[in-house]
């Protein structure tokens, strides 16, 4: 995967998570047909905010997801939005929740991806040059 950076008005950045959000008491309510209404759901979210959902799979109890996103944006931010409206509409849809109104665990996992490995960093870092 080749490197864009995201280029606006004060910053130039490459932000890019893993995210994986699972169902509530990791129930398998997912099918073929759900997680195609998730990830459109996750789409639309996307473009509203102004990130995007580079790629998107999932099972039946949990959803992976790769999102790059501006640093105007927190991750909370984007869960909260991702899991909120694939909820309302999940539940339009005529599907099941796991619990009540709650389709999602309130919980996530979320890690960074992508740029150089951590040593890289620590020796570029430690080779920058000090005034004199």
């Amino acid at each position: 995967m080749t490197s864009q950076f995201r280029r606006e008005r004060h910053s130039v950045s490459d932000l890019k998570i893993h995210l994986v959000c699972v169902t509530k008491y990791r129930k398998p309510v997912f099918t073929t047909e759900s997680l195609d209404l998730i990830e459109r759901s996750f789409k639309e979210v996307a473009e509203k905010m102004d990130f995007q959902i580079l790629e998107f799979n999932g099972e039946g109890d949990h959803v992976h997801s790769l999102i790059e996103y501006p640093p105007k944006l927190s991750i909370s931010q984007i869960v909260n939005a991702l899991k909120g409206v694939s909820s309302r509409r999940y539940g339009q849809a005529g599907h099941q929740k796991p619990h009540k109104d709650a389709l999602w665990s309130p919980s996530y996992f979320a890690v960074s991806v992508g740029g150089a490995p951590l040593e890289v960093l620590k020796r570029y870092i430690h080779s920058q040059e000090k005034p004199s």
